[in-house]
């Protein structure tokens, strides 16, 4: 006769490794936000600093979707199917920013 109160359940060394990979993640993430912090009040304003603010928040953002969507753990053509068109996107308001920003310093 199966025991009823493990069925479904992690094991206490599955649940172990997840409760590891959470605190692994938080660190993470709390290192990338610290750095951002210390970006924030070291550095004077500036491009340099706004490109910097942009390229964390795109790690942290990949991070957080390939850990808590889990697109980490699917097929690579998966992956490339989602980070594609996220790329043009941002190319897209890229260029739209710069190209708009170009009618104002024309006159």
């Amino acid at each position: 006769m199966a025991d009823i109160h493990s069925q479904g359940h992690a094991t206490d060394d599955n649940g172990a490794a997840q409760r590891k990979q959470i605190w692994k993640v938080f660190i993470i993430l709390s290192a990338i936000t610290a750095v951002e912090f210390l970006i924030a009040f070291t550095i004077g304003a500036g491009t340099f600093k706004i490109a910097l603010f942009v390229g964390l928040t795109i790690v942290k953002a990949f991070y957080i979707v390939g850990e808590f969507m889990h697109l980490k753990h699917e097929v690579k053509s998966l992956i490339w199917s989602i980070l594609i068109p996220c790329i043009f996107v941002v190319w897209l308001l890229l260029a739209l920013m710069l190209e708009g920003g170009s009618i104002f310093s024309a006159r």
